[in-house]
């Protein structure tokens, strides 16, 4: 490809093709930088000039990007956060004088165990700053972490390019979850007792086995599920009306079962631990406060220690599970 004029290129240019690609909308993307309608026309014609390519087709509302945008929108994304990067390297971090926002990628599973602690911590050092918990598209993760859209994220294990970096944060297991004066358990339940029961089941996908089910299939035995349901609130709101026994994650389960007065009791026989891990862009690694926040994270939740890239083989084996299981997304 040969660009049409090189000689006086515009940075800011590239900055209004992110906005306009993350948006699907000029007047969205003008509004995200603080420009006006005829400003962004302005710079994707000239864009159109640069490249010699209608970049975007208007379709209704939405403005969608031509094949060259889509190869293209990656390696301007990765240039854009370099450029910020060498931008904050020079900057002085001062934590307790910043107003900077992080917008963290959290499950709300995590939410309930990480935040507090966190808050608890920049309530002192850090009185100024914003936190964002934000719910993240696996799909949509490394490229979320290039364009700094996600500052850090906290996810299970997942397979992404060595572009993103990871280190391992929590380390849980699982916990049985019963209501108080359960008939059939009143103290740690062995695995026939475990079975016995009627089970709930908190998943976001509506069928397939949890990842209780998978370790409770290596050893050839197998549950009932009373009620499948999608949030772990209302699943312990329905232990402690019914019989209903809840697996999950034992961190969770101590923080949400509290209000409820439920038992929490470890699961029957031995499971992998349940691994959480903060996922940031090998871009970050300069800017300063990227590099705070993820030192406060790890040590007020993990270890630093930072992980090798990894393959989806790589973590289907060490779950124990199918590949075919692992792309239906349960982990």
């Amino acid at each position: 490809m040969h660009l049409a004029h090189t000689g006086k290129m515009d940075l800011n240019l590239f900055v209004v093709l992110e906005a306009v690609f993350a948006e699907g909308s000029t007047t969205k993307a003008g509004k995200k930088l603080g420009l006006t309608q005829p400003a962004i026309s302005h710079a994707l014609a000239r864009l159109r000039e640069l490249f010699g390519d209608s970049m975007f087709l208007r379709q209704g509302n939405r403005m969608v990007p031509t094949p060259l945008t889509r190869v293209l929108i990656d390696r301007v994304r990765l240039a854009l956060r370099a450029l910020d990067g060498c931008v904050s390297e020079g900057t002085r971090f001062v934590p307790f004088e910043s107003r900077r926002t992080f917008h963290l990628g959290v499950a709300d599973v995590l939410e309930a165990t990480a935040l507090p602690p966190l808050f608890r911590h920049l309530v002192k050092e850090a009185p100024a700053i914003t936190v964002a918990s934000v719910r993240t598209d696996r799909r949509k993760l490394e490229s979320d972490l290039c364009s700094g859209s996600l500052d850090v994220a906290m996810d299970v294990l997942l397979v992404h390019s060595s572009a993103v970096k990871r280190a391992c944060l929590v380390r849980d297991t699982l916990a049985v979850v019963v209501r108080q004066d359960h008939p059939a358990i009143a103290e740690s339940p062995d695995l026939d007792t475990y079975l016995a029961q009627s089970h709930v089941l908190v998943s976001s996908r509506r069928q397939g086995p949890g990842l209780e089910d998978l370790e409770l299939a290596r050893i050839g035995r197998q549950r009932r599920i009373g009620l499948r349901c999608q949030h772990h609130f209302a699943a312990c709101r329905v232990v402690e009306q019914t019989d209903l026994v809840l697996t999950m994650p034992k961190q969770y389960a101590q923080v949400l079962s509290a209000p409820f007065g439920h038992h929490v009791f470890p699961f029957p026989f031995p499971t992998e631990p349940l691994e959480v891990y903060l996922y940031w862009h090998v871009n970050a690694d300069i800017d300063p406060a990227n590099a705070w926040l993820r030192a406060r994270l790890l040590t007020l939740f993990g270890e630093p220690e930072v992980a090798p890239p990894i393959s989806s083989k790589d973590i289907a084996e060490r779950l124990r599970i199918g590949p075919a299981v692992f792309k239906m997304g349960l982990v």
